[in-house]
């Protein structure tokens, strides 16, 4: 028994010696970590203050969208995470595909439009309003209570260019819509012209202010003679969300325009597809009964503030110049988006 006793205070020892020189080395193992990450995160400080030093916002943003896209390329599902963890806007996947851009459907509506709002449409649509200039449509939404709605309009006092860019110059809203709260461009994408927009708008009383974060491209299609406008709701992380206003997270809109003669000559017709859910506790013949009303309204301002754009009484940026006939890889500089950049002429160009 004494022996017994002995062997296992022995036993006891030498584990307890054996714990502690583990011990001992794991703490070492974590200082020298310790002293490796910190080593690493201040020279990845010294090599961002260069950068900074040395290029532009635009600059680095293009720099760190490369990287991005390289390492997302080779490594999908880790990049997917960490998108997540720091905050990244991934274009590669929120951007509007350029598949998204074919207009089929809306060229087959518009062809036999003819400068009338009378078009046919396809089973499953009914009629919710008709006026002089355009006429709308709606038809459920499958596994939804909401609806989607169409509206083809024709106009003839306008030029299909003017009609274009008031819809895309942020600054120019702001002024003639009277519930814009907040428009403004947080995000752009260079290689495809896209741009990440955020739009707060009233609501009618009593319910709380909306916003919307989208992406949205477009495209002047010269060889159909067409224009195409394309947004979608996305997530974006410089635009969070806030008990300000109430966040829209299903959006999306499609518009294409058709001109009658040319792009800078009156008179076009369009086909816009619109659908959203605007995250409200009222019935769904309520929400009809609000998209139905407000969109007149809507298109109303919109058709006077590209008639003041056409009489010069106002300035816009052109979004649709500089794009070549035939070429795939037409897309809109930077330059041109910020309306800075002076139109020269050039074979199958469109002028300001």
């Amino acid at each position: 028994m004494g022996l017994l006793l002995s062997w296992l205070q022995r036993a006891c020892v030498d584990a307890a010696g054996s714990g502690q020189k583990r011990k001992g080395l794991l703490s070492i193992f974590a200082d020298q970590c310790s002293f490796v990450t910190g080593q690493r995160l201040r020279r990845a400080c010294q090599i961002g203050e260069l950068y900074s030093n040395l290029y532009s916002e635009r600059t680095k943003w293009t720099l760190v969208g490369n990287i991005w896209r390289r390492f997302q390329s080779k490594h999908a599902p880790t990049g997917k995470i960490f998108a997540a963890l720091a905050g990244v806007f991934m274009w590669e996947n929120e951007k509007i595909q350029d598949e998204e851009l074919q207009a089929l459907e809306a060229v087959k509506l518009l062809s036999t439009s003819s400068g009338t709002v009378t078009g046919k449409q396809d089973p499953g649509w009914e009629v919710v309003m008709e006026k002089k200039d355009f006429k709308v449509w709606r038809r459920s939404i499958p596994n939804s209570h909401l609806y989607e709605y169409r509206v083809l309009g024709s106009y003839s006092d306008v030029t299909p260019r003017q009609f274009f860019n008031v819809q895309l110059d942020t600054e120019y809203r702001r002024k003639w819509d009277s519930l814009v709260i907040k428009l403004e461009v947080v995000d752009r994408d260079v290689s495809t012209g896209s741009e990440v927009v955020h739009w707060a708008t009233h609501f009618p009383y009593p319910m709380y202010s909306r916003d919307y974060v989208y992406v949205r491209r477009y495209d002047v299609d010269v060889d159909n003679n067409l224009m195409i406008l394309i947004s979608r709701a996305v997530q974006h992380p410089r635009v969070p969300e806030t008990q300000e206003f109430v966040r829209v997270h299903s959006y999306q809109s499609k518009m294409v325009i058709r001109p009658h003669k040319s792009f800078d000559e009156n008179g076009f017709d369009y086909l816009l597809t619109y659908s959203d859910d605007p995250q409200t506790a009222f019935p769904r013949y309520c929400v009809s009964w609000m998209v139905s009303s407000g969109m007149p309204d809507f298109l109303e301002k919109l058709h006077t503030a590209a008639l003041r754009a056409k009489n010069l009484e106002v300035g816009i940026h052109d979004y649709t110049g500089v794009i070549k006939s035939g070429d795939n890889n037409r897309q809109p500089s930077q330059e041109r988006l910020s309306g800075e950049n002076p139109h020269t002429g050039g074979s199958g160009q469109i002028y300001a």
